[in-house]
């Protein structure tokens, strides 16, 4: 007889750390709106939650071109407008943001001054389709999405990897929505969440820098599908679910162990650790909400907290 020892996933109930400030919103159209939520006048849509070593997080406001800082004491504070629909973002070990920008490509953002350069607008004068997020190894080299519209019509979406030395390798090519991106603890696993395939993708690391036997590491279901991730000291993986109101924590084999629960909206984009710490901090874009939850485990230690 099969020893199946699955056991249910605890719940972890979120709780509202803070929300975006009426007086930083902008209940105005914007063509991102026009596309993506056809009809309505989005003041705000938050995504990319990044801490810095001082405990401020940055988070992205795609609607309208913005990266905002909110303080340890939970001030609102714009940074920078990129000109563009930022996403994600990775902080590098200098301090500076590096932002996924829909429309502008990779972007370095100076949070002390506001000033936004370009780090790589295009790939062999082709432009992306649409970054969308990324994650920095240990080395510093920076692994990023470009989703663009794919989706089971169209599954075109691509993983890059950039490597310290200017290099850019493709890594995947025919994924269809290629979303949120992470690391495992050891930089020996690439994660990808496919959001239109509803599903998160694993794939091998191997020694010569390319990637192997990509898999779906696990598959769920929804109107939209898993968005950001982060990876615990324990090598749990935690995923956002863009349309099921809560993030998924899963262990090694891929069963899930915890799922955490917005008592706000649906739309839960993106995850991420506060430094030395088991908290974990969520973007409810749907309603320009941070949530905060306290998790099992620590997060894992980043490319800026080395």
């Amino acid at each position: 007889m099969w020893n199946l020892d699955f056991q249910p996933p605890q719940v972890i109930e979120a709780r509202v750390l803070t929300r975006m400030p009426e007086a930083l919103r902008r209940p105005v159209r914007s063509e991102w709106a026009d596309a993506n939520k056809p009809g309505q006048v989005v003041d705000c849509f938050l995504e990319g939650p990044a801490f810095d070593n001082a405990g401020n997080v940055y988070l992205t406001d795609i609607p309208h071109g913005r990266v905002v800082r909110v303080t340890s004491s939970l001030e609102w504070e714009a940074v920078a407008e990129t000109g563009g629909w930022p996403n994600g973002i990775a902080i590098h070990r200098d301090g500076s943001l590096w932002v996924a920008d829909y429309r502008r490509g990779l972007l370095r953002v100076d949070p002390a001054t506001g000033s936004v350069d370009t780090v790589l607008g295009h790939r062999n004068s082709e432009s992306f389709k649409g970054l969308n997020d990324l994650c920095f190894d240990a080395q510093g080299q920076l692994y990023f999405t470009d989703q663009g519209q794919s989706g089971l019509h169209d599954p075109s979406g691509r993983v890059y990897r950039l490597r310290t030395d200017g290099g850019l390798d493709l890594l995947i090519a025919n994924a269809p929505s290629p979303n949120g991106i992470a690391l495992d603890r050891d930089g020996r696993f690439l994660f990808v969440a496919v959001t239109r395939g509803n599903a998160v993708w694993r794939g091998p690391l191997l020694a010569d820098g390319s990637i192997s036997k990509v898999g779906a590491f696990r598959t769920f279901f929804g109107t939209s599908g898993p968005d950001g991730m982060a990876v615990d000291a324990d090598n749990r993986l935690v995923v956002a679910h863009a349309s099921l109101g809560c993030a998924f924590v899963m262990n090694a084999r891929g069963e899930v162990t915890h799922v955490v629960k917005s008592p706000t909206g649906h739309t839960i984009t993106n995850v991420a650790y506060r430094p030395e710490s088991a908290q974990l901090v969520l973007t409810d874009s749907e309603t320009g909400t941070v949530l905060c939850a306290e998790m099992p485990s620590p997060g894992a230690r980043l490319f800026a907290q080395r």
